[in-house]
């Protein structure tokens, strides 16, 4: 009655065993470590960066407990901050010579100090969020009216390109406020185009005005159009900040939307307000050039490179090495940029970066290519000020559609940068920030002290009143408790979720909410050994009896934990994660754990003939 299979008390340690095992990493702590990333797309991060780190810090005499290369970035750590700090300087000075130009971000970080066997196998410790660890936080509000007013500019080119390419005459586009109006002599020609622009274009509601002698058609976006801009130019900007904080070598930066038209920034460890401004305000621009051929002699090109450079022109150095000299005239500008996805090229199948131009970048395009065949055209990459010259292809042939690829010499992971940065190169709509808080290490550091002390205390508490009123069936009750906050602790870990203040009240709430499902089944036992019931009969029947109740009201209070977790955001967002996962784990625990604690301390035994469940012994 009382007993389990063997495979179920297996099932049940090996559960233990892996919440033991992703909760581990989690006492280790942290350690100080400089993280190395590139600053620049044609910058790149390889074991070769990995060489020059380790060789700066051997030649600085500075000694380091580890190094690590990742994707993206290397990472090396010390014993303590003041080796830290001096590993940065030695570090910055050795990678970037050039401090007008720098190639590199060196940054301050820390990292977990679990065992290197340990994170091979996947297990990672939870992150600690802004208010536990320190940073900034910033409230940025995005100005929508601004979004469509540059949507609208945009289909402002889009219309006078498909007027033109169908014969339409008209008398000019404007755009006043947020309407579009297209003038026309006659009555005629406004019909033609109204039956193109409302297939071609088909974002605009299209009505007819009349204004003295001008017929007008005034276009205006759809509200399903609008709102889509709104949320691209949302999702834009996400990702703009998001490539572009990149750069302060944050791990776990949280960047998410709040509300139609505001994004939440909170980046842990970040203490620099200033530069963290400046990298939310950076901007990254795409050129296109054509290449001075007829001054692309060895003569001219040497004298270039010593800084000489002929008039008309700018000296670049291409990847490969060879040295160009591209025109100062700019033929095209990351404005006129509609998308950048990484991809392969058709022909070679190397990794590419396709562009998408609007209607006016793709008719100036097409224009330029077929006046060009057989020269080189440059693209270029402004970043900080700095240009660099990612590819110069040769013009085989007119090239229409708007549709540009840019490929030669780069790998998948930088395609996909390039793509990144060229779609996040501007943001989509201003913002400006409207909130701003700085949260120092000392009083996160305070912070974690207080929750785990007060989650500490509240459970020796609850042990020791359980321990007092159930007696056996009480300390069991207590070791069910304590694997079910194993439990939590893994799987906050094993989803490497972040952990915030409102995190740890949950986790405080959690242990409160499970213990209640532990009292319903103990009083159930006691209830039935009063109505008559042996010992053995009890046990089963407070178990099953109780269990209905254990899950409606779990159940209920999921419910709620949920709405907090789909609806809200930020702090309570936070709370709702762990809140949802403790009601999970508890179940498991306070069910499944201690019943197969009681039925190995009571389940082999024929005939019990007491019960140490409180209230003197139970027969």
């Amino acid at each position: 009655m009382n007993r389990f299979p063997v495979w179920k008390y297996a099932l049940v340690a090996l559960c233990v065993a892996v919440a033991f095992f992703y909760t581990l990493p989690n006492f280790f702590g942290e350690s100080p470590a400089v993280q190395i990333s590139s600053l620049r797309t044609a910058v790149h991060v390889d074991p070769a960066l990995l060489q020059r780190v380790e060789g700066a810090l051997a030649q600085a005499g500075i000694p380091y407990t580890g190094s690590l290369l990742e994707v993206g970035s290397v990472r090396v750590r010390f014993a303590d901050t003041d080796t830290q700090l001096k590993a940065k300087d030695a570090i910055d000075r050795a990678l970037n010579t050039d401090a007008r130009n720098p190639g590199y971000v060196v940054a301050l970080n820390l990292l977990p100090s679990s065992p290197r066997w340990l994170t091979a196998l996947g297990a990672l410790p939870m992150y600690l969020g802004l208010d536990l660890r320190g940073g900034v936080h910033f409230l940025l509000q995005v100005d929508m009216p601004a979004a469509l007013t540059n949507r609208l500019d945009s289909l402002t080119g889009d219309i006078r390109t498909l007027l033109r390419d169908r014969g339409i005459r008209h008398g000019g586009v404007t755009r006043e406020g947020q309407t579009l109006r297209v003038r026309f002599r006659d009555t005629a020609a406004r019909e033609r185009a109204r039956d193109v622009l409302a297939v071609g274009i088909a974002d605009l509601t299209l009505t007819e005005r009349d204004e003295g002698p001008d017929f007008l058609l005034v276009a205006t976006l759809k509200p399903t159009a609008a709102k889509r801009t709104q949320e691209y130019a949302l999702k834009q900007n996400i990702t703009t900040l998001h490539n572009r904080i990149n750069e302060l070598g944050v791990a776990e930066p949280v960047i998410q939307q709040q509300g139609a038209n505001r994004i939440v920034v909170q980046l842990p460890g970040v203490q620099d307000t200033a530069k963290a401004k400046d990298i939310l305000g950076r901007t990254a621009t795409l050129e296109i050039r054509m290449i001075d051929e007829e001054k692309m002699t060895p003569e001219l090109l040497a004298a270039a490179a010593r800084g000489d450079v002929p008039f008309g022109t700018e000296f670049y150095v291409e990847r490969n090495g060879a040295p160009l000299l591209v025109k100062k005239q700019v033929v095209l500008t990351g404005e006129r940029l509609t998308d950048a996805q990484p991809g392969f090229d058709n022909q070679t199948q190397e990794p590419a970066v396709h562009l998408t131009l609007d209607g006016p970048g793709a008719r100036i395009f097409k224009e330029v290519t077929r006046e060009n065949v057989g020269k080189r055209m440059a693209i270029l990459l402004f970043e900080r000020g700095k240009g660099e010259v990612v590819t110069a292809p040769v013009i085989r042939t007119e090239i229409g559609g708007g549709r540009v690829q840019i490929s030669g010499r780069m790998s998948s992971v930088e395609a996909n940068d390039i793509a990144l940065l060229l779609r996040a190169g501007s943001l989509a709509a201003p913002m400006e920030i409207i909130e701003e808080r700085t949260v120092g290490p000392s009083l996160g550091r305070e912070n974690i002290e207080k929750g785990f002390d007060a989650t500490r205390w509240g459970f020796l508490a609850i042990v020791v009143f359980m321990s007092v009123y159930y007696v056996a069936f009480g300390v069991i009750s207590s070791a069910a408790l304590a694997v079910n906050l194993l439990f939590l602790v893994a799987l906050l870990s094993l989803l490497q979720a972040t952990l915030t203040l409102p995190g740890i009240a949950a986790i405080a709430l959690t242990l409160g909410m499970a213990i209640d499902a532990n009292v319903l089944i103990n009083e159930r036992i006691r209830e039935e050994i009063r109505g008559g019931a042996t010992p053995q009969a009890a046990i089963a029947a407070g178990y099953e009896r109780a269990w209905g109740t254990i899950l409606d009201s779990n159940i209920t209070t999921l419910i709620a934990g949920l709405s907090l977790l789909i609806f809200g955001s930020g702090p309570v967002r936070g709370f709702a994660v762990v809140h949802v996962l403790g009601i999970l784990t508890s179940i498991f625990s306070s069910v499944v754990v201690s019943r197969a604690v009681v039925n190995l301390v009571y389940g082999h035994r024929r005939k019990v003939q007491r019960l140490m469940i409180g209230d003197t012994a139970w027969k």
